[in-house]
């Protein structure tokens, strides 16, 4: 580890944060799903939770860049989605749901671009070591995913938004615990940011990055209601959700020898041709839990490979005063518009096409394998 690097600390955050997205993720559709929601509902739901990516990032990537205080907004951030989740224990009505997941997401979804600007200001000249730092996110997505998921079978889901609040309130006690890195300002912050955006091989690694997010939609959305309806239980549900998250964690580990070896073109046009392969498989063999789990273990490519990818390419692309919003605009266009659209068009087709749905998703990321190796830039 680079010397001085607050490890623990920073670490801290990413399990907290994914530790409450491994509760929201896997659990909230089929919790949505016992209050009465329809599918076009749970989807229209879902598709808020990922749409205020879209706005809240580049707010918040903007004030924080003005600033130069980017762990203020996310302890800010952090506190406000902590009492603003609280919402969900007042009413269950669908436009009361729609507000409170509009006005709780709007603030951590803000949180966590900012804290990844500032884990690369520690991190200073060895971006590469950010696999490290971020693994401990994907610890806590598993050990989530498999405790509610024992927790679900045992007492059902009610309890669901009570440990997610407890999870919230983990996330801001570790926000307030990890220190502001140096502020990059100075190096190359005179670059206009439009300028920066509209290079072809920008805005092409941008455009694949949010096709690979919404061929994803399905996925988020309807993954653990589809293996519950082929007579999956909670704890094998949670199990499985654990298993992509395990092999993304494996990946973590030696992604810091791959990245600098392979390039990030060839690294990411790879994990977008294994979404295909992951998609189809799901879309044709959910009765087969051997290739479920398969499929599972391909998301150490689709979301670790991937990631890993976009946020060191993003981190060189947008450096000084830009950094802020280039993380901003990055988590916006992905997993905000990207995985929005995907959950929305989901919940549209799947009362009718069910796991068919996952082959559109399939079609999806090969339009994006195709966009980023045409597009980018060959990367040491």
């Amino acid at each position: 580890m680079p010397a001085g690097l607050p490890y623990w600390r920073l670490s801290s955050f990413y399990f907290f944060f994914f530790a409450a997205l491994g509760a929201l993720v896997p659990y909230w559709g089929p919790y949505l799903r016992q209050l009465g929601f329809s599918s076009a509902e749970i989807g229209q739901l879902l598709a808020i939770l990922h749409a205020t990516k879209i706005v809240a990032p580049n707010v918040w990537g903007w004030l924080a860049d003005h600033l130069g205080r980017r762990m203020l907004i996310v302890r800010l951030a952090a506190l406000a989605a902590l009492v603003l989740f609280a919402g969900v224990l007042v009413g269950s009505g669908f436009w009361w749901m729609a507000l409170v997941m509009a006005g709780f997401s709007f603030f951590w979804n803000a949180a966590l671009p900012q804290f990844e600007a500032n884990t690369f200001n520690h991190l200073g000249q060895r971006p590469q070591v950010y696999s490290l730092v971020r693994l401990w996110g994907s610890v806590g997505f598993i050990v989530t995913v498999i405790v509610i998921g024992q927790a679900v079978d045992r007492f059902g889901l009610d309890l669901l938004p009570w440990g997610i609040l407890v999870l919230f309130g983990g996330l801001w006690l570790s926000a307030l615990i990890a220190p502001e890195g140096r502020n990059g300002q100075g190096d190359g912050a005179h670059v206009p940011f439009f300028k920066v955006l509209m290079q072809p091989h920008v805005l092409g690694f941008l455009l694949a990055c949010m096709l690979l997010q919404a061929s994803h939609g399905p996925f988020y959305a309807f993954f653990s209601i589809y293996l519950e309806d082929h007579g999956y239980s909670g704890s094998a549900i949670g199990a499985l959700w654990a298993v992509g998250v395990l092999a993304e964690v494996l990946l973590f580990l030696v992604m810091h020898r791959l990245l600098p070896r392979y390039g990030a073109r060839f690294l990411l046009t790879l994990a977008l041709v294994l979404a295909v392969v992951r998609w189809l498989v799901l879309g044709a063999f959910v009765d087969s839990l051997a290739l479920v789990a398969f499929s599972q273990v391909l998301h150490a490519a689709t979301f670790g490979v991937y990631h890993a990818v976009g946020i060191h390419t993003i981190n060189r692309y947008f450096v000084g005063g830009n950094q802020g919003r280039g993380q901003a605009l990055y988590s916006s266009l992905t997993f905000g518009a990207g995985v929005a659209l995907g959950s929305l068009v989901a919940g549209w087709l799947w009362d009718d096409w069910g796991g068919h749905t996952y082959y559109l998703g399939a079609a999806v990321a090969t339009v994006a394998a195709v966009l980023a190796w045409v597009s980018l830039r060959r990367e040491g």
